[in-house]
């Protein structure tokens, strides 16, 4: 499948999508694509009676308030980058059949969240659920408080690496964003759910058992990423291995970061990410901008 090199932002008008156009402009912008802002409209069903064709005139109101919206976002996009090339999708009916269709063919998704209108509650909601959990490329999420300052946009890119084939891509995934955006990659890898600590006797025994697992964690670490440090020469590369839940160590590194990356379905403490506690926590709890990598996405 051959994708266009392009970033799609959903739009909908609420200050969260402003927040996500703004990050998405950044980022098309550092990656050298284009930006295209995506947005949908439906037909209120209470407007007419069941089995009337609604008039033309309710079609034409609705376009034109949504390419109001596409318009509003233009503006942002080329307040944060003036020459950026900028396209725009309007469509009729759900978001998220938008959404998904869209993500066959293109880079990434970046959505806001707790948004209003056809993306209200895009944290928890079906709209954000349904577009992390079914989208053929990688999803960003931004939220509203996700503000760009002028420590975080030169902030690092932070990934999770629990040695599963997702991860190892968006560990990829990652090494690309921190190359285009010229930022430290931070790579985080947890083992506080392994088997030893069942196995734990004694204290002395029990830090030996610590030690040598950490000595294995870290040679997986430093192997799956040596391949990609060779191809990315230029990306300095800082590498965490800590005992602590993911959810609490991938945000204390991820504070004042650009972009936090996890790739879904991985082992260990990435386990179940979309559906999980622990994907839901970061969705609401990571201090920056967020990207879901699904294998489906590979």
């Amino acid at each position: 499948m051959t994708r266009e090199d392009i970033v799609v932002v959903a739009v909908d008008g609420s200050a969260a999508s402003h927040n996500a156009v703004r990050w998405a402009a950044n980022t098309a912008n550092k990656r050298g694509i284009p930006l295209r802002l995506a947005s949908s409209y439906t037909m209120p069903q209470f407007l007419y009676a069941e089995g009337m064709v609604p008039p033309q005139e309710l079609f034409d109101d609705l376009q034109s308030e949504t390419m109001e919206k596409i318009d509003e976002a233009r503006e942002i996009a080329y307040q944060i980058a003036p020459d950026l090339k900028i396209g725009h999708t309007i469509a009729e009916g759900s978001p998220i059949d938008m959404l998904l269709e869209m993500s066959r063919d293109v880079t990434m998704i970046v959505m806001g969240s707790r948004g209003l209108g056809g993306l209200s509650g895009m944290v928890m909601g079906s709209v954000s659920a349904s577009v992390v959990s079914h989208a053929s490329c990688p999803v960003v999420v931004v939220r509203e408080d996700n503000d760009v300052t002028e420590d975080s946009k030169y902030g690092p890119v932070v990934i999770g690496v629990d040695g599963s084939e997702v991860s190892q891509k968006a560990t990829e995934i990652a090494f690309a964003e921190a190359d285009a955006r010229g930022a430290e990659l931070i790579a985080v890898h947890t083992w506080m759910d392994m088997q030893v600590q069942a196995s734990l006797a004694g204290l002395s025994a029990a830090q030996q058992q610590w030690e040598e697992v950490e000595r294995e964690q870290t040679e997986m670490l430093a192997e799956q990423l040596a391949p990609l440090t060779e191809q990315y020469p230029e990306v300095p590369v800082k590498k965490i291995i800590t005992r602590d839940r993911p959810v609490r160590a991938l945000c204390e590194q991820a504070d004042g970061a650009q972009l936090l990356i996890v790739g879904s379905h991985g082992r260990g403490g990435f386990k179940g990410m979309l559906l999980g506690s622990t994907s839901r926590a970061l969705l609401q709890s990571a201090p920056c901008p967020m990207m879901v990598v699904r294998p489906e996405s590979l």
